[in-house]
């Protein structure tokens, strides 16, 4: 469970990719000889993502590799901002965004898993581990998921995140209504 006012105070989401985002895996090969790199992406982790930015909370990603399907799933998903580097340089990279929007570290909750990401969760006000994290990661977390990164992690987080901060139903109503839906969905249960 998330502590509600620690949820009240984050207004930026950051979240790691291989390992959070996807299961970890990449699918490397040759088309018309060219290099391709492939991943797969959880589709529920990606509607809480546009359910945490439609709740005026900003997104972002921070990567330490560099990878078109990043990318591209970025894109589409609209992250406010995407970061990604080989070096893993990831701190540095946090510390800018935050002061683009004019926030501090305890206005921020990241979501990581492995060892490059704990200059951050070390920081920010709200850290998050994946059940699958290196166990150095799970014992900085103040929340670690059920799920594991790559299957439905990154929606789980989200969910408790804005349940925390009390919108979650106003959320849900206005991502269903805004694609058709009746509205008062949450309340026919």
């Amino acid at each position: 469970m998330i502590d509600p006012t620690i949820a009240a105070r984050i207004k930026l989401v950051g979240f790691d990719v291989d390992g959070v985002l996807t299961d970890a895996g990449v699918y490397t090969g040759m088309v018309s000889n060219k290099p391709v790199e492939l991943k797969r992406f959880d589709i529920q982790d990606g509607v809480g993502m546009r359910l945490l930015r439609e709740a005026g909370l900003k997104t972002a990603i921070v990567s330490g590799r560099m990878s078109q399907a990043t990318t591209l799933r970025a894109e589409e998903l609209e992250i406010d901002e995407v970061f990604q580097d080989d070096g893993a340089q990831k701190l540095s990279a946090f510390e800018a965004i935050l002061a683009r929007h004019g926030l501090s570290w305890e206005e921020a909750a990241f979501v990581g898993d492995d060892l490059p990401d704990l200059p951050l969760l070390t920081r920010v006000g709200l850290p998050v581990a994946v059940q699958n994290a290196v166990l150095e990661v799970r014992d900085v977390a103040q929340y670690v998921t059920k799920m594991p990164g790559g299957r439905g992690a990154v929606r789980e987080f989200i969910e408790a995140l804005l349940r925390a901060r009390g919108e979650w139903e106003a959320a849900v109503e206005r991502y269903v209504s805004a694609r058709g839906g009746v509205p008062g969905v949450m309340n026919a249960s």
